[in-house]
């Protein structure tokens, strides 16, 4: 990304903002919450950690730059680069870039720390259910053409390496399965994340749900995304499905799996 480009093209000079660089960078690219200021740079430079294949937001200094809205990734690199170093440096001048986005990061983490939204540990199988709380999304709740999940704040929060995220929607719940956003690349000081084949508990979902306009699918839209439960306009639906029945059938299929490998 930018802070890559950045850095090569700085050169040693780039070492003096290792301390602004290093979170900027593990924001951008792993949703991560290492300090405030490092998220608010990725969101001045790359925008909101809530982008997704259906709400691609863009650089937000790029159109505040260019006074427009810039799709061509060549020109953002031009006129995002130059002003890099000013963005790690003074973060807080930037605040009309992040602000909003900030805002909705920092709605969220409120939500884990009320307790509204909460994370459960299932450490045999190194699983984390989430629950969100609507409001996390709008006053008026979730809606899954518009909104995805919160990565930073469940990043912040969840510790297991398959991560179960639930939302309560309508008369039932949206569900999707991730890995930890980190795990698309392989770094140093991070734990590397098995994939796992999840093909007969996708069988297993789609003979049980009752909500038949829906269908449990793997997806793999996303960098991180492993299974949805999804509408024919492959958006997605509610789940007749309890979480707590889901998690009991994740952890036996994950459980015979690791006694198959003994």
């Amino acid at each position: 990304g930018v802070l890559s480009v950045w850095t090569v093209l700085t050169g040693e000079r780039a070492r003096d903002l290792r301390e602004q660089l290093i979170p900027a960078a593990e924001a951008g690219d792993f949703s991560e919450f290492s300090t405030e200021n490092g998220v608010r740079a990725s969101i001045v430079i790359q925008g909101s950690d809530q982008a997704s294949p259906n709400n691609e937001t863009g650089s937000p200094l790029a159109a505040y730059l260019a006074g427009k809205e810039i799709s061509d990734d060549a020109e953002a690199y031009e006129l995002v680069l130059p002003e890099v170093e000013l963005v790690l440096r003074n973060t807080s001048d930037y605040e009309l870039l992040w602000r909003s986005g900030w805002e909705a990061i920092a709605s969220a983490i409120e939500s884990f720390e009320k307790g509204k939204s909460k994370v459960e540990e299932h450490q045999d199988v190194h699983l984390s259910l989430i629950s969100l709380a609507p409001e996390v999304f709008s006053p008026i709740g979730f809606n899954p053409t518009r909104h995805v999940a919160p990565y930073t704040a469940i990043s912040h929060y969840a510790r297991g390496q398959i991560f179960l995220i639930a939302t309560p929607f309508r008369d039932g719940w949206t569900y999707r399965i991730d890995y930890p956003y980190y795990s698309w690349a392989e770094t140093v000081v991070r734990a590397r994340v098995k994939r796992h084949d999840f093909g007969a508990l996708i069988l297993q979902l789609n003979q049980i749900e009752q909500n038949r306009d829906g269908r449990w699918k793997l997806d793999n839209s996303e960098m991180t995304s492993v299974v949805k439960f999804l509408d024919p306009s492959n958006t997605l639906a509610a789940s007749k499905l309890r979480p707590d029945e889901l998690v009991s059938l994740m952890q036996a299929e994950l459980l015979s799996k690791n006694a198959a490998r003994v």
